[in-house]
């Protein structure tokens, strides 16, 4: 994160939801700027460090979907995705896509600035630093990385990587759907999402893929899911 205070990159198309995210979140202290479109995006984006991008699914030639999905094959950056689509399928498609979070529009600002300070707590929260073994897998909790047994790296959001401290800080206890959403996403969020659960089972696949144990996690049904595998301090 460059400079003194936290960076925007606002992607939308509407110039006037531009102008007025602008407005709400230099108000708040970020330092904003502005992209309407994918490839306008992608020119500021190769010129500095982004912080969080927030994207409209409607955008002209590429959509926000679209652009998601090719930013996660390159870079960890949280992404917020704001969209006046609200239905529960196209928010489900954005955080398997590599969403951090998901706003509908219309949205109230309070809401949009805590759910942006709580993706920019979880993306600079390295003070609980610490190593672990976990399922064949090395978790370094400070430099927030995600290495497989041949010290490859595994590419996480701050969103998966952040459910991931949580059950490695709380093996063995049995983890709510609303606790997870509270530690990973603010208490402005809606309890109710499920959207939860389509995190969960995104980073589940990509442990496993690396050699992770596919029961290390477990659901309990109409509770939550539980990290069963042993976590071990590493050097």
């Amino acid at each position: 994160m460059s400079g003194s205070s936290p960076q925007i990159l606002v992607v939308d198309d509407d110039d006037e939801i531009r102008s007025l995210l602008q407005v709400v979140l230099t108000r708040e202290g970020f330092r904003v700027q502005e992209a309407k479109d994918a490839p306008t995006a992608r020119r500021l984006l190769g010129a500095q460090d982004g912080v969080d991008l927030i994207l409209d699914i409607m955008m002209p030639g590429e959509d926000g979907l679209s652009f998601c999905q090719r930013l996660r094959e390159t870079l960890d950056t949280p992404i917020l995705m704001v969209s006046a689509r609200g239905l529960s399928i196209d928010r489900s498609i954005g955080l398997e896509l590599g969403a951090d979070d998901y706003l509908p529009k219309p949205f109230e600002r309070r809401e949009l600035v805590a759910r942006v300070k709580a993706i920019l707590r979880r993306g600079g929260s390295s003070a609980r630093a610490g190593r672990h073994r976990v399922g064949g897998l090395l978790i370094d909790l400070g430099r927030r990385a995600v290495l497989d047994e041949q010290d490859a790296p595994l590419s996480l959001t701050s969103g998966e990587f952040e459910l991931l401290r949580c059950f490695v800080d709380r093996a063995g206890r049995v983890l709510s759907r609303d606790q997870l959403i509270e530690w990973t996403r603010g208490r402005s969020s809606d309890a109710f999402d499920r959207n939860i659960d389509v995190q969960i089972s995104r980073l589940r696949k990509k442990l496993v893929e690396r050699g992770f144990p596919e029961d290390g996690f477990k659901t309990v049904r109409n509770v939550g899911y539980v990290l069963t595998t042993a976590v071990e301090s590493a050097p």
